[in-house]
């Protein structure tokens, strides 16, 4: 059987870390690496959803050879060098086969080792190639986040221990399977009715889910992900009530469930569930407060700022925001500490409290100059220059100091990575918002047309409800350069609904 070639070879042969690949990576943070690699495969015309995780996996040994895609990305990005320069293993040694031919007869050779190979996940060679025959791939299909597509090239990273899943039974096993978001079960209770306790193949699933959602959700938008993403949730608090193989899974798995729920809760967040959104925070603050988790605890506390404030509870905004920070002081993150400040100014602001809004702001700011970390928790990887940009533009904007506020919004803009398609459009649409009350109307209308432009790719019930705001304040300067053809448009774009 599988599990038991699976046990066998992972005694004989455990992870070697890449100590080559990290050397190369250099003083960048695991996500700056990854940035750098999307970047390099976009040059290429390859499309990969590389992230911080990919690249921890890498330089611990986890994957001792990449797929096809990653191989041309890695080749491009290193001119010279062989895949064994980078630190990797031959293809051969790791598949126990020979490395395919440029014109390849993969299907053969998939046929005769079967639809799914038993390596160990220690010894990984990266499986999914979008090139591969058996996933046909279209890279001009644009991705409709409310359709499942089995084949989409976010597949593409497929962990070892998420692929077992699919072939072993058991109810633990079968709940970490409706963690693929993007092959959802319909009922997670009903994967879960026989009894059994999870190990670490369902906390490494439950943790791929996590970060797929997020991954998603940067690139599309919320609104088609979140019904999607309760089966997930729901499979998650089941692997909780499962238990355990031992205490280290226990706390991956309650930690795991936790971040999820953030995750699902920003969602909801994102769509305009506020209510929603914040029964998941708290769901996610409770488990942090059961278990002693002060990470997930400051993570759960600032969504919480974020959602008190768009939900017009800044004072609250303000206490959850303090809250936060005084969770996350021991972990040592100044990245962390920054965003922290900026949830607390953007509190202050909603007070109208312009003093104790700069002084957060000025703290963030320090914070952030401080650089990277690797005491920076994972989910941090969105914050970056632009963002703190973008939030310190939505405090002047509440305000209404809209000349400083389409100031930051407008560097936003040029800072973020074209590869976050959600964040280009809400730094665009706060750009335009701006622009608009500022009186700069053709301005404004122009910003609004490039985000009007994004809508297919994604889907915020935020963004679209910026928009309205933008045009309502421009509707009475319809006889200003673009304004009438950025207003026409937006009238033909269907409004949001809750599916």
């Amino acid at each position: 059987m599988a599990s038991s070639t699976v046990t066998s070879s992972q005694s004989e042969r455990p992870p070697r870390p890449n100590l080559a690949f990290r050397q190369l990576r250099g003083r960048r943070s695991p996500a700056e690496f990854a940035a750098l690699v999307r970047r390099a495969a976009r040059e290429i015309g390859e499309r990969v959803s590389c992230d911080a995780r990919y690249i921890g996996r890498v330089e611990a040994g986890e994957i001792r050879c990449p797929n096809y895609a990653y191989e041309r990305v890695f080749l491009h990005m290193f001119p010279g060098r062989t895949l064994t320069d980078l630190g990797f293993a031959p293809r051969s040694s790791v598949r126990g086969r020979a490395a395919r031919p440029a014109a390849d007869g993969l299907g053969e050779s998939r046929a005769a080792s079967g639809p799914y190979d038993t390596q160990d996940p220690h010894d990984a060679c990266d499986p999914q190639d979008q090139h591969d025959p058996h996933h046909p791939y279209d890279p001009h299909e644009p991705y409709d986040p409310r359709e499942p597509y089995e084949n989409h090239h976010l597949n593409h990273e497929e962990s070892d221990v998420l692929r077992r899943a699919f072939m072993t039974g058991g109810g633990a096993t079968m709940a970490a399977v409706t963690l693929a978001p993007l092959g959802l079960a319909p009922d997670a209770a009903a994967a879960v009715r026989r009894p059994g306790r999870a190990g670490t193949t369902e906390a490494t699933a439950l943790e791929e889910a996590v970060r797929r959602i997020r991954l998603l959700d940067d690139r599309h938008g919320a609104d088609g992900l979140y019904r999607r993403a309760a089966a997930p949730l729901r499979a998650a608090y089941a692997l909780l009530d499962a238990g355990a193989t031992r205490q280290t899974t226990a706390d991956r798995l309650h930690s795991g469930a936790g971040e999820l729920a953030i995750s699902v809760g920003w969602l909801a967040h994102d769509s305009g569930r506020f209510e929603d959104a914040r029964s998941h925070y708290a769901e996610a603050l409770a488990t942090a407060r059961m278990t002693g988790d002060p990470a997930l605890e400051a993570h759960a506390f600032c969504n919480t700022a974020f959602l008190a404030r768009d939900a017009g509870r800044p004072r609250e905004a303000v206490r959850a925001a303090q809250a936060a920070q005084r969770a996350a002081r021991p972990l040592g993150s100044a990245r962390l500490m920054s965003l922290l400040a900026l949830r607390e100014a953007g509190g202050w602001a909603g007070l109208a409290d312009r003093t104790g809004c700069e002084q957060a702001l000025v703290r963030a700011q320090t914070l952030f100059i401080r650089g990277r970390s690797d005491a920076d928790p994972e989910w941090m990887s969105f914050y970056g220059e632009a963002e703190l940009e973008g939030l310190e533009a939505q405090c002047w904007s509440t305000l209404g100091d809209w000349r400083r506020a389409s100031r930051h919004a407008y560097r936003a803009t040029e800072l973020q990575d074209p590869h976050f398609s959600r964040n280009i459009a809400l730094y665009t649409a706060e750009l335009a918002d701006d622009l608009a009350r500022e009186g700069r109307p053709d301005e404004a209308a122009a910003a609004g047309m490039r985000v009007l432009s994004l809508l297919d790719q994604v889907q915020s019930s935020r963004i679209q409800s910026m928009l309205a705001g933008t045009a309502r304040v421009l509707l009475p300067h319809r006889r200003a350069s673009g304004v009438s053809e950025f207003l026409d448009r937006h009238a033909c774009v269907p409004r949001p609904g809750r599916v």
